[in-house]
């Protein structure tokens, strides 16, 4: 298993200055989330370090990659592949540095989509890459204080908005985004954030 700098200095090779400065926001606030939550620090900051790490691949090297690893893309992914960016993520950590936490492999494939029942490391990983501190976006103040005090209710927050971010843009809305908005519904009771 590769150390902390062996990973970040792999990513860091693999991104752009940008999107290497957004890991490392995503990094660091999902190891403050996983204090806050009782979750282990050690694998958010392994899934915040990782999760990107294929951002930079072309559409047909990810769907590549990931048929490779033996997963069928559906009809969505293969229409709108950056989908899969999180799932690319995951088997280059599994295959290049021998990543096998199944937890820390979850919360990188979902921190794109989301998934009904998603554990607190998936919503931290989620919610992290929402909220590090080089987003900006309307609404992104009010949804950093709710991931500091109620990851259920930021999760929530951040799938609406996420729903209505693709639905503006006339992207593919990914069917595990829905479901996983819902769930939350569900799980916090009926309370939609907007």
């Amino acid at each position: 298993m590769w150390k902390e700098s062996m990973i970040t200095k792999f990513v860091r090779e693999r991104l752009s200055e940008k999107r290497f400065a957004h890991t490392i926001g995503v990094r660091n606030t999902a190891v403050k989330l996983a204090e806050i939550y009782g979750e282990d620090r050690e694998r958010a900051m392994l899934a915040g370090l990782i999760h990107d790490c294929a951002k930079n691949m072309g559409d047909e090297e990810i769907l590549s990659l990931v048929k490779e690893s033996g997963y069928e893309p559906d009809w969505i992914e293969e229409n709108s592949p950056q989908l899969l960016h999180g799932r690319a993520a995951a088997v280059i950590a599994l295959r290049e540095m021998g990543l096998e936490d199944e937890a820390v492999l979850n919360a990188v494939i979902y921190h794109t989509t989301g998934r009904t029942d998603m554990t607190t490391l998936e919503k931290i990983v989620y919610v992290a890459d929402y909220i590090e501190p080089s987003r900006n976006f309307p609404g992104v103040d009010e949804l950093r204080k709710a991931a500091f005090t109620n990851i259920d209710g930021a999760m929530l927050m951040a799938l609406e908005n996420t729903i209505r971010y693709v639905l503006e843009k006339h992207e593919l809305l990914h069917t595990d985004t829905i479901d996983a908005r819902n769930h939350m519904l569900i799980v916090m009771g009926g309370k939609s954030s907007g």
